[in-house]
């Protein structure tokens, strides 16, 4: 269930920055508008006058590999639509070798490293592609993408060049091929009984203050009960991760499953260390302050997902974090079979001291990495042009999600799908003998991500869209300047990068739970700095201004 926000780190380029980023590229914003090499020997199957929104289709019949990550919800099989309909539209055969997705970004690692890998290696996030870059193992994407109109497209439209140039490495290249969205996708937050609140006269909270008052009166009608109750705790590195990730955005900083070490301070000009800074602190003591007054439950740190809905499905607690999904699928449909009259619903992110913001660089997602070995064939342009269109074009992201219009879906208006009878998706009609995933091979999570705001939205509930338009309505905080480190330096950062980040997540738990007085906060303090913290922010420092200064 891991939200795929973990994403960028940096903000919106000043003027400063694009001055260093033209010096480093020879170009304007971006530099991506040309291409020093000759490729007109690498054209064999590519198309003379590719444009967006042209259907691809390759002029000879080609076939690429790829790296597929194997979901175990909808395992791949060869038989799917999706890779007929692929071949018949464009001409490609993909060669698809699929990876377990518990062993899926070891294995990627292993298979890059042997020099191994498939020329095309989708689901990969923002951040992972830096520890192959060195090693000329893979394609300095930003070099090529004037081969691809429809990529160009959407980032221009939707002004997405500086959350792209946070990609960039210190030699001014970007190595990754982000996902795009139109608009910031937020999709967790807290869910409430909204039965029980009614019966007590308790309005849905809208700040954090509210739902600490909520969680206090909630606690005063049922004693022996703790209001809150949570999960997403285990298989992941950060406990609470869901939780902890939008409480720590109301406080301003990344915490849970988007934290980072490095946060900008936009008033010092500088980054700072985030597990040390005020908001931080004030995340750690708002949940501090949950756990003390016996509002939250304090095995939601350790316990298994399904024990956590145990709880909210057995009314010994009242609260806790959801996806739309989950609140349907899950949550609502198993109350109204186990509890008469019982209603659920998920509120917005409730607004904390940083006001009603949504953190920066939401709007990239995971993407793809090519291999350098695919600039030494011949049908290297088709290839660039093959992914432009699957990944990025309108017709080719509908492809992905929705399928073939009146075999898998027919559209009752522009943005409107609706599956064909006999045909579910994530349970949306648990009698169907279909499954668009597991039987068809669409809305595969290898093809599918990002996209426009109508396409992204296509497919949400009713719930999903309140939630998403209230979250859409809010301001995007800037991504960080880019701060890109050199070769060794990079490697001197990953060695300090996480201990500290170990240090701080087991010091967030223990303050927490109250196993740790938050009056030691300052000596955490100095405990970080005993393992390189200040260095370690120096090096991200150095680099910004080496970067601003056009000296990367």
């Amino acid at each position: 269930m891991k939200n795929t926000g973990q994403l960028s780190r940096r903000q919106v380029l000043g003027a400063a920055g694009f001055i260093g980023l033209a010096a480093l590229t020879g170009c304007g914003s971006g530099g991506d508008g040309g291409d020093a090499k000759d490729l007109s020997k690498k054209r064999h199957g590519a198309m003379r006058d590719y444009r967006a929104g042209q259907q691809f289709r390759a002029t000879k019949p080609l076939s690429f590999s790829l790296l597929h990550n194997n979901n175990p919800v909808y395992p791949m099989r060869d038989d799917w639509l999706f890779w007929k309909e692929l071949t018949r539209r464009t001409g490609i055969t993909l060669k698809a070798t699929p990876v377990p997705l518990s062993d899926y970004e070891k294995k990627r690692s292993l298979l890059i490293g042997a020099g191994d890998a498939p020329l095309l290696i989708p689901k990969t996030y923002p951040g992972a592609e830096t520890a192959f870059v060195s090693s000329g193992a893979i394609l300095p994407v930003s070099e090529y993408v004037h081969l691809m109109p429809n990529y160009q497209s959407k980032v221009k439209r939707w002004r997405l060049q500086p959350e792209v140039d946070s990609l960039r490495q210190s030699d001014g290249r970007y190595y990754l091929l982000p996902g795009l969205h139109e608009k910031a996708k937020q999709s967790y937050s807290l869910a409430f009984r909204t039965d029980v609140l009614d019966r007590h006269g308790l309005s849905l909270p809208t700040t954090w203050d509210e739902v600490y008052e909520t969680f206090k009166a909630l606690k005063e009608e049922y004693p022996d009960r703790y209001p809150f109750t949570d999960r997403w705790s285990t298989n992941t590195p950060f406990p609470v991760g869901a939780l902890s990730q939008y409480l720590g955005q109301a406080y301003g900083v990344r915490a849970g499953w988007s934290y980072l070490n490095t946060s900008w301070d936009a008033k010092a000009g500088k980054f700072a260390f985030t597990g040390a800074t005020d908001g931080y602190r004030g995340f750690v003591e708002y949940l501090h302050k949950l756990v003390s007054e016996k509002l939250m439950d304090p095995e939601s740190f350790t316990q298994t997902d399904d024990e956590a809905v145990r709880k909210i499905l057995s009314e010994k607690s009242f609260a806790i974090s959801a996806n739309p999904q989950e609140l349907v699928q899950n949550y609502r449909y198993n109350l109204g079979k186990q509890v008469k009259g019982a209603t659920i619903e998920m509120i917005p992110v409730p607004i904390g001291p940083a006001g009603p913001v949504v953190l920066g660089g939401s709007r990239l997602e995971n993407g793809m990495m090519i291999s350098s070995k695919a600039l030494d064939g011949e049908d290297f342009v088709a290839l660039m042009q093959f992914v432009d269109w699957l990944w990025y074009s309108d017709a080719g992201q509908e492809l992905c999600k929705w399928g073939v219009q009146n075999t898998t879906f027919t559209r009752s208006g522009p943005g409107e799908y609706e599956l064909k009878p006999g045909i579910s998706l994530m349970g949306s009609d648990p009698d169907a003998p279909k499954d668009l995933q597991k039987d068809f091979g669409f809305y595969n999570g290898v093809f599918t991500y990002g996209g426009s705001w109508a396409l992204v939205s296509s497919s949400f509930g009713p719930d999903e869209k309140r939630f998403t338009d209230a979250m859409a309505a809010r301001e995007q905080l800037p991504v960080d300047p880019p701060h890109p480190l050199r070769a060794e330096e990079q490697e001197q950062a990953t060695l300090w990068d996480t201990p500290l980040k170990d240090y701080v997540t087991r010091n967030t738990l223990q303050f927490a739970l109250g196993k740790r007085p938050l009056s030691e906060w300052d000596d955490y303090v100095k405990e970080l700095k005993a393992k390189n913290m200040d260095r370690f922010i120096d090096l991200h420092n150095q680099a910004y201004e080496r970067f601003k200064k056009g000296n990367a």
